[in-house]
């Protein structure tokens, strides 16, 4: 059965991010809230913990998990980016953007588009997910807090321990943070590629 914390989401209790902290270290598997919705995370590198979280979603091999970062440092370590990348970066994190990067070797290839050796990366505008990767030291691989054949990711903290609570270690409550995921963002190219529209500005990744 999962535990279930209520944390500030403006002031997040320092006992309980070091017990969320402590899940997640100990191969975890937490839903925690970002700027753009509930995700399911795990501690990087746990494969254990990412085949609990395909078995939730029920996902198939190549999809890609996305890595969030706590800050625009933490992922130039674990993606390749050039100068006119690193400026669109830098004006538009932390927020909800999702951005597709070259890999480097820092990130498990299991984790990685098998073909393109691609990368989704977040640095989330949220004081609860900043607090649990400051505590981490590391990025968490994650991806959206969304049933099988549903189209809408779940919302209500206590929905998703009621219908996961077995398969959940632990479930944050961290009030209401909406429902529209984040924009997708490709900047692998010459130029970026607007894959998904969803929370925040795209005008600037618009090439006319």
């Amino acid at each position: 059965m999962s535990q279930f914390f209520q944390i500030h989401p403006e002031n997040p209790q320092s006992r309980l991010i070091n017990q969320a902290v402590d899940i997640i270290r100990q191969g975890g598997v937490v839903v925690y809230p970002t700027d753009s919705g509930y995700a399911l995370g795990c501690q990087l590198g746990d494969k254990k913990a990412v085949e609990s979280i395909r078995r939730i979603r029920q996902l198939d091999p190549k999809h890609n998990f996305t890595l969030i970062c706590r800050d625009l440092s933490e992922l130039g370590r674990y993606a390749r980016v050039d100068n006119s990348a690193y400026r669109l970066l830098k004006n538009h994190t932390p927020g909800p953007y999702t951005f597709i990067l070259k890999a480097t070797g820092e990130v498990p290839k299991r984790l990685m588009h098998p073909k393109r050796k691609t990368i989704g990366l977040r640095v989330p505008e949220n004081p609860i997910a900043h607090d649990l990767l400051a505590g981490l030291d590391q990025p968490m691989m994650s991806v959206t807090m969304m049933l099988p054949g549903e189209d809408m990711p779940m919302t209500d903290p206590y929905e998703i321990r009621q219908t996961l609570e077995n398969a959940l270690d632990l479930v944050i409550d961290g009030g209401y943070c909406g429902m529209e995921p984040s924009s997708v963002i490709d900047l692998v190219g010459d130029v970026p590629e607007i894959i998904r529209r969803g929370q925040g500005d795209v005008s600037h990744f618009e090439v006319e």
